[in-house]
């Protein structure tokens, strides 16, 4: 099988149901950028804290699933969609994560370590995402609301990881001053 189909060429693309749309469109740009994250991500693994590699794993996987359910306007029952289940493992990692932590008190600059700081990035690119799946769920009626709300969730459990990254480091972090 050949990578190149020449199919792009004129600027269009399929969905997953074979309709064509423009490469420009809201739904192509929702699923380009959870695509740019879960490269972001993959990048960022290893990142030396066994459980966060582990979490960092399934979360790309997450987001491929993601990707199928933003580039499926008419999905059927069997096909990949973000589910509650996704949320609430999000959510767990949060939670476990948090529990390693010392409560946050004020905002923090993002940085630190090598990892932390992908991760602060990753988390930024995360709410870029979470931006253009608005925008589609604006744009279209069609749009699995939970997979908008796995990605707000994601973006906690991003910043949450940099931090436990930055801590496992040894790299305090730094507030912002006014």
């Amino acid at each position: 099988m050949k990578i190149y189909t020449k199919r792009g060429d004129d600027g269009d693309t399929d969905l997953r149901t074979m309709e064509r749309v423009s490469k420009a469109s809201p739904r192509i740009e929702a699923y380009g950028t959870v695509d740019e994250l879960n490269a972001a991500v993959g990048a960022i693994r290893p990142t030396g804290v066994d459980d966060l590699d582990d979490y960092l794993r399934e979360v790309q996987n997450h987001l491929h699933v993601a990707q199928a359910d933003f580039a499926n306007p008419e999905p059927d029952e069997d096909d990949p969609q973000v589910r509650e289940d996704h949320v609430d493992q999000v959510e767990a990692w949060i939670d476990a994560c948090e529990e390693q932590l010392e409560p946050l008190e004020s905002f923090i600059l993002p940085g630190g370590s090598d990892a932390g700081a992908a991760l602060h990035q990753a988390r930024a690119v995360c709410r870029r995402a979470e931006r253009r799946a608005v925008a589609l769920q604006d744009h279209e009626d069609d749009v699995n609301e939970t997979a908008v709300s796995y990605l707000n969730r994601l973006s906690d459990a991003l910043f949450v990881f940099a931090r436990l990254a930055n801590d496992e480091a040894g790299v305090r972090e730094e507030s912002p001053s006014y």
